[in-house]
């Protein structure tokens, strides 16, 4: 008796499984792969080349096969990260006046461009923010909390980045 309410029991769970797997299919759900970039070769000019950001842009590059070359001469594009800013703001204040939240902001400012002079992005400026509630006798937790928002932040943004450079494509000169 055990041994059947056992097998039964696997077996919805197979079912349960395998619908939840069809579902997902039929919807178009597919895991991020690599991204197919427009070019083979890319440069960064950044204003603060050694920025968590700059990592997490390299390490992605890198996984999708995009070659970064050491100067500007040396690649089919350049990217220019003119800015990259972490921002705190005060949000909200309690009654005693004590802050009671705060919105991060992580601002980027770019542009994308070849040795032509040809656009491939043009100047624009991303903006993420998060809101985040604040504690003073929890300095230590609130402070790891935002650590890690402005982590997930610089992820976010670096995503965001590598999805325009996979659209980006080289707009005309303009005539002189």
């Amino acid at each position: 008796m055990k041994f059947a309410c056992f097998k039964i029991r696997n077996q919805l769970k197979l079912i349960a499984f395998l619908t939840i797997v069809l579902a997902l299919t039929a919807c178009g759900f597919h895991l991020r792969g690599e991204a197919t970039m427009p070019f083979k070769t890319l440069y960064i000019e950044a204003a603060n080349p050694n920025s968590p950001l700059m990592e997490e842009l390299h390490r992605l590059l890198e996984f999708n096969h995009i070659q970064l070359a050491k100067t500007a001469e040396n690649a089919e594009v350049i990217l220019n990260i003119s800015s990259d800013l972490p921002e705190k703001q005060i949000l909200t204040l309690g009654g005693s006046g004590r802050v009671s939240e705060f919105q991060l902001r992580y601002r980027v400012s770019l542009r994308a461009y070849d040795k032509e002079q040809r656009e491939w992005l043009s100047a624009d400026e991303l903006l993420l923010s998060r809101d985040y509630t604040y504690d003073d006798t929890l300095i230590l937790a609130k402070e790891a909390e935002e650590q890690q928002l402005y982590q997930s932040m610089r992820s976010d943004m670096a995503q965001q980045i590598m999805r325009r450079l996979v659209h980006a494509k080289p707009h005309a000169l303009p005539p002189k």
